[in-house]
């Protein structure tokens, strides 16, 4: 796992489809899907710690690019 576009694949494995149009609540909504994955044992914990880590990281640029289209 590499990037979104990878996370949004594994949910989409599973059923779950994310698209809506406030892109930091997808990436919330993401979080606690991953996070439900994780804990019926679909998937192992390096794959959870990445996920969160990527999805973290993209919740961070996107609100540092919001802050910097405000100012």
């Amino acid at each position: 796992m590499q990037n979104l576009h990878d996370i949004m694949q594994l949910l989409k494995q599973y059923g779950t489809f994310i698209y809506t149009t406030d892109f930091l609540g997808d990436l919330h909504l993401m979080e606690d899907e991953v996070k439900e994955l994780y804990k019926m044992g679909a998937i192992e914990l390096q794959h959870f710690q990445m996920a969160m880590l990527i999805l973290r990281q993209e919740a961070t640029k996107y609100e540092q690019k919001q802050h910097r289209s405000v100012d």
